[in-house]
């Protein structure tokens, strides 16, 4: 929106022709999320409060987390709020990988919100049950995978790339790239949610490979830059920073409230929106695998509770104390805020291994 006007004013006024640049685009697309977020987060607080929207705490996890008993959740609308109105405003809106990229984090949004409705509103213990709400997952991965199969118009962009190598990539088909694509968002979505555990946990190496994302996003839409850096060239992904930037800064924002002690949580509706909205950014910028060792931490935390599960019904026996991995270092001693932080050193080194494969080819 702000675009088009700034393109408008640009006939007369030459000077607007700077926000033709996705850089600057995608940080003032971060500044505005943070400044939405900022500026509705304390009300959105208190309406949370005031209908009495609080998180329910599990008996037999750490004792430590009964006092966050009755703490606001759902805060996540707070975070889907903000990255849709800065796309909105700073984004090309006649690009159509930004509708999918928005379409898929909307809609994973809603599934976590009447999930959360179910749970802290309507005081349903099992919110919205397992398989409705990984049917309507289905759909909409699906949805946007099909969409993606045939809106991609050049063979490497349905290439499987692997990093660190300049000329290894697998050709896909329309049914494997629908697959993958289909699991990668689903996957990362729920893997972002397990992980929403602990005051800040998930939130911020959220922001962090949003940010590299970004990165990725520029480079792969940037004919001059992919070529040199060996990346498959894709028409309009470069839009797709700017959306990076409003993960980025509705990410930050919330941290400001969620840092422990946290005076809101993320619930479902931020979790599984942030989660499918990195997952499908890392499709189209075909950086699959790059986000699978960025969010190793999530990675790790969903195994913990699958390899658990498993383990419990094959033997009888748990593997960790407690799944997700984050509760059974809590359980082992650590503080909440070490478990946290560590969380995120890890995290940032794995971005930092991810950004290599940038040149490291």
């Amino acid at each position: 929106m702000l675009l088009e006007i700034a393109q408008w004013l640009a006939r007369d006024i030459r000077a607007f022709n700077v926000f033709n640049y996705i850089t600057l685009r995608a940080v003032l697309a971060c500044l505005t999320a943070l400044v939405i977020s900022f500026v509705i987060g304390p009300v959105l607080i208190r309406k949370l409060a005031a209908y009495k929207v609080g998180q329910s705490v599990r008996d037999d996890g750490p004792q430590s987390h009964l006092g966050k008993a009755g703490t606001p959740t759902m805060g996540g609308a707070l975070i889907l709020a903000a990255i849709t109105i800065t796309a909105l405003l700073w984004a090309d809106l006649q690009n159509r990988l930004v509708w999918v990229v928005l379409w898929v984090t909307v809609g994973f949004g809603a599934i976590g919100w009447v999930d959360d409705y179910r749970k802290v509103v309507a005081r349903n213990p099992r919110g919205l049950p397992a398989k409705a709400k990984f049917f309507w997952q289905s759909v909409v991965g699906i949805a946007a995978a099909v969409y993606l199969a045939f809106y991609t118009n050049l063979p490497a962009q349905t290439e499987f790339i692997v990093p660190f190598f300049k000329q290894v990539a697998y050709p896909l088909g329309a049914f494997g790239f629908i697959v993958m694509t289909y699991f990668v968002i689903v996957g990362a979505s729920n893997a972002v949610n397990l992980t929403d555990g602990l005051d800040g946990l998930a939130i911020m190496p959220t922001v962090m490979i949003g940010a590299a994302l970004g990165v990725f996003a520029y480079v792969a839409g940037n004919a001059v830059f992919s070529k040199y850096l060996g990346f498959p060239y894709i028409p309009g992904a470069g839009e797709l920073a700017v959306i990076c930037g409003a993960i980025a800064g509705a990410g930050l924002a919330f941290l400001w409230f969620n840092a422990y002690p946290a005076e809101v949580f993320m619930g479902d509706v931020g979790a599984l929106a942030l989660g499918a909205a990195l997952g499908t950014i890392a499709v189209i910028v075909r950086q699959e695998i790059v986000l699978f060792i960025m969010g190793g931490v999530f990675v790790v935390e969903t195994l913990s509770v699958m390899l658990q599960v498993a383990s419990f019904k094959l033997t009888g026996k748990r593997i960790f104390r407690m799944a997700p991995l984050h509760h059974h270092y809590e359980l082992k001693g650590w503080k909440e805020n070490q478990v946290v932080v560590r969380f995120w050193i890890i995290t940032m080194m794995l971005v930092l291994v991810g950004l290599s494969t940038l040149k490291l080819r």
